[in-house]
């Protein structure tokens, strides 16, 4: 990380920032290469994020890693995605233990390959004791299939008569699979897409939104920084406003 990002960084950073990895493809087609390979430098940028992440008091990084809707893509780029997974929890989970990071997953179990269902359990089990840093990996996962599990949540307790009166956002918030996670305060998107692609839905609500023309295998400390050198910038207001001065106090004052 140059000394130039380090001194860009807002003394109020994102504490818990979301990343749309977008680009992997193009990256590869540009260079005339298969688009394995552009996902498997894909995963290379992940580690560089991940690593430079804390030095910017980052404390929670949800990242997209495969959605919901990408299982239309070609077998054989589904199946390459699979074995990345296989691969960088094999070479990186130890380190990522030993770094106090907690790894933990989003999205629907049901329809993994029984292999990468034991892998993604076996990577929550094994960190779940850390509390260094919480890196949340979005597999299998939609914005609108969260809401749509966590409404069925609701309705079973409602059924089973555990939840009674008026629903709160917080009941349903509870059921979501990023409950517990700090509220997202950034959420980046590479590539130059500017669009949420049905990225963390109810989670985005207050969010600030940066999008980047980068591409994802080339991400890393300094694009990050300059991501959120551009959240410094934002006056963040929840949809609310600073009060305006009383105009018989400004007159007294100056009187």
């Amino acid at each position: 990380m140059s000394a130039e990002t380090v001194a860009k960084v807002p003394e109020k950073g994102p504490r818990h920032v979301a990343l749309i990895m977008d680009g992997n493809g193009r990256w590869a087609e540009r260079r005339g290469l298969p688009r394995a390979v552009g996902h498997r430098e894909g995963v290379q940028a992940l580690r560089r994020t991940i690593k430079a992440a804390p030095d910017f008091g980052i404390r929670c990084l949800t990242v997209f890693g495969f959605s919901t809707e990408n299982w239309s893509r070609p077998a054989d780029e589904v199946s390459d995605l699979m074995g990345l997974v296989r691969a960088f929890v094999g070479s990186d989970l130890k380190r990522l233990d030993a770094a106090g990071v907690r790894v933990r997953v989003l999205g629907r179990r049901k329809g993994l390959p029984a292999d990468i269902a034991a892998i993604v359990d076996r990577a929550e089990a094994q960190t779940a004791h850390n509390d260094g840093f919480l890196l949340q990996v979005a597999f299998n996962y939609g914005g609108r299939a969260d809401l749509v599990d966590a409404t069925q949540r609701l309705v079973d307790r409602v059924r089973a008569g555990q939840l009674t009166g008026e629903l709160s956002e917080d009941d349903l918030g509870a059921g979501l699979s990023t409950a517990g996670a700090p509220p997202v305060d950034l959420i980046v998107r590479t590539s130059g897409e500017q669009r949420l692609s049905n990225f963390l839905l109810w989670e985005a609500a207050y969010a600030e939104l940066v999008f980047q023309d980068i591409l994802w295998p080339d991400y890393g400390a300094e694009a990050l920084g300059e991501a959120i050198a551009l959240y410094g910038g934002r006056e963040r207001r929840y949809g609310g406003r600073e009060a305006l001065p009383d105009p018989a106090a400004v007159k007294a004052a100056v009187d």
